[in-house]
């Protein structure tokens, strides 16, 4: 594996971090302060940056293949230091049309939606001009096992009618969420639990579908998109909304999350090595017991082994991505699953030494450094908790060796 990046890479890496420094980095307390405000809406200031970095061809760089106009057709190789670099901040992926789950949304249209569809929704979402939410997880059942989704679709002549109830729906709060993407049982009673699922397209505004409240994660809120608990009661929309055909609902989840769990792992990678700059920059000015921090030993172990940690999950990252890009998606799963594994775990420690070292300071809305951690600790739940990542690993890798 070739660990040097491209020209092409490298100049990219550098317009991100330039229009980071440039736009993003001084207005991230004006943009907490405008959510604030009104905050199940995207701030006019979201729109502006999204504009400027549209402008400056920084747009869907999340893509792996070229879909048109839209996309910058980078590979997943290509697009990990980039989604290192705006992990960063939290909001930041949105401003260059990169955040989930549109992402995941965007990938699915493109790979399995027909037509009509692409029209509709795809290209909407393509130009930012609209966001969406991806509907899977319910209360009542343990959703990491996706065969389990109770939320029934049934067909009543050239409609599906829509029953049940999801929650943690991240995006699904905001005023600009205009379509989700709804898993749920069109075939309950097949023998194969694997086709038994069905993905349907569903406009946020269609009769029956009620944003209930937005759910909080560690007490955050999460505005403008918010986690929201959704109930569907008699939702009825044209069975031209189904993506692909009946039965096609895990096979097509299991397209999804692929690249949506290396694209999280890529910006808890960010994450962690902001907290950790953000930590050497502290301990490089506080005087504790009459002499710099860093000066303490168990300082500087504490720096040492989390820029081994993040260098390892980085590269652990950036082998997955060339996998999927040379392989596909499914050749790369036993690397997926260990990113996964790995990234948010490696982030959380690297934050808590980070918050260790700035004190009371570090759980407080002054550093970016609580909420991060929120995040990423629910990020060992996102897109399927560790443990099922590591039953599947280990099955897998253990059958490879008996056959």
């Amino acid at each position: 594996m070739n660990f040097e990046y491209s020209d092409k890479v490298q100049k990219l890496m550098k317009q991100v971090s330039d229009f980071m420094d440039a736009h993003i980095y001084p207005v991230e307390q004006e943009m907490h302060d405008l959510v604030a405000k009104e905050q199940w809406s995207t701030p006019a200031l979201m729109e502006e940056l999204k504009a400027k970095a549209k402008a400056a061809g920084l747009w869907n760089l999340f893509l792996p293949v070229a879909y048109g106009k839209y996309s910058a057709g980078l590979t997943n190789l290509e697009y990990a230091p980039l989604a290192e670099i705006m992990g960063k901040v939290m909001w930041a992926p949105e401003v260059f049309n990169c955040a989930a789950p549109d992402t995941g949304n965007m990938e699915v249209l493109a790979k399995y939606g027909n037509e009509a569809q692409k029209k509709q929704w795809l290209e909407p979402l393509l130009e930012g001009k609209i966001r969406s939410a991806f509907a899977m997880t319910e209360p009542e059942v343990a959703s990491s096992d996706a065969t389990n989704i109770e939320l029934r679709i049934e067909r009543d002549g050239s409609e599906y009618v829509i029953n049940g109830r999801k929650f943690y729906i991240s995006g699904a709060c905001r005023k600009q969420c205009e379509v989700m993407i709804v898993m749920g049982k069109t075939d309950p009673g097949n023998t194969n639990r694997y086709v038994q699922q069905s993905q349907v397209l569903v406009p946020m505004k269609t009769p029956g579908v009620t944003v209930v409240r937005p759910m909080q994660v560690f007490g955050y809120n999460d505005a403008p998109e918010g986690h929201a608990e959704v109930t569907f009661d008699n939702v009825r929309v044209p069975i031209d909304n189904i993506i692909v055909a009946e039965g096609k609902g895990f096979e097509i989840a299991q397209g999804r999350l692929g690249p949506g769990r290396i694209h999280h792992c890529m910006r808890s990678i960010g994450v962690a090595q902001r907290a950790l700059d953000l930590m050497c920059k502290r301990v490089n000015e506080r005087i504790v017991f009459g002499r710099p921090m860093i000066k303490q030993q168990s300082v500087r172990e504490d720096i040492a082994i989390s820029a081994c940690q993040i260098e390892q999950a980085r590269l652990m990252t950036l082998k997955a991505a060339q996998k999927m890009d040379m392989e596909g998606n499914k050749a790369a799963k036993d690397l997926i699953a260990m990113i996964k594994i790995v990234a948010p775990n490696m982030s959380l420690d690297v934050i808590d030494r980070a918050i260790q070292c700035h004190g009371a300071v570090g759980v407080s809305q002054d550093t970016f450094l609580a909420h991060a951690w929120a995040g990423q600790r629910t990020l060992r739940l996102a897109d399927g908790p560790d443990q099922v990542h590591m039953m599947q690993l280990g099955r897998d890798l253990v059958k490879q060796k008996a056959d």
